[in-house]
């Protein structure tokens, strides 16, 4: 007796062939925006200082801000970091330990609510820039890079869960 033919999965090709583009989308664009300018600053319409998240981490470094560098080095660098290169491993062991695979996405799931710390400290220093009197704030390439990063990677996220069969 042959088992009941199942429809085709029409997220078959973008699991297989999207979902690594996505990943490498993700990383790709992770690393030029946090090297890229976040935003250029202007001070007393004089002064001009272009600010990277790099740029801006090694400068808290520096001033011998420890626990910030630490911190931020941690949650804007090392996590997102860690977060794809684990879906990345997901989507090519998942076929070798499904449910070993499902509680390391769980893991992963956890892992980028505290990376999402990032985009939470980006969003105070603009506003903090913003509302200074003093300066003008223009946003730069690469807030609009780690922002499509940011997105990329959780969509790589959910494909990656759709495909563990955990809807």
């Amino acid at each position: 007796m042959r088992p009941p033919a199942t429809a085709p999965d029409s997220g078959s090709f973008l699991r297989r062939s999207g979902l690594p583009l996505l990943l490498a989308a993700a990383f790709l664009c992770f690393g030029a925006g946090v090297f890229f300018p976040f935003f250029h600053v202007t001070k007393f319409w004089v002064f001009h200082d272009a600010v990277s998240v790099v740029g801006g981490i090694l400068a808290l470094f520096h001033e011998g801000e420890y626990f910030l560098f630490a911190i931020l080095t941690l949650f804007t660098l090392l996590f997102p970091c860690l977060k794809l290169g684990l879906l990345a491993v997901i989507w090519t062991e998942r076929t070798h330990d499904l449910t070993r695979m499902r509680r390391l996405h769980r893991w992963v799931g956890h892992l980028g609510k505290w990376s999402m710390l990032d985009v939470f400290v980006v969003a105070i220093l603009i506003v903090a820039l913003k509302s200074a009197a003093v300066a003008e704030l223009h946003i730069g390439a690469g807030l609009y890079l780690f922002t499509v990063s940011v997105v990329a990677t959780q969509a790589a996220s959910s494909l990656v869960s759709r495909l563990l069969g955990r809807d």
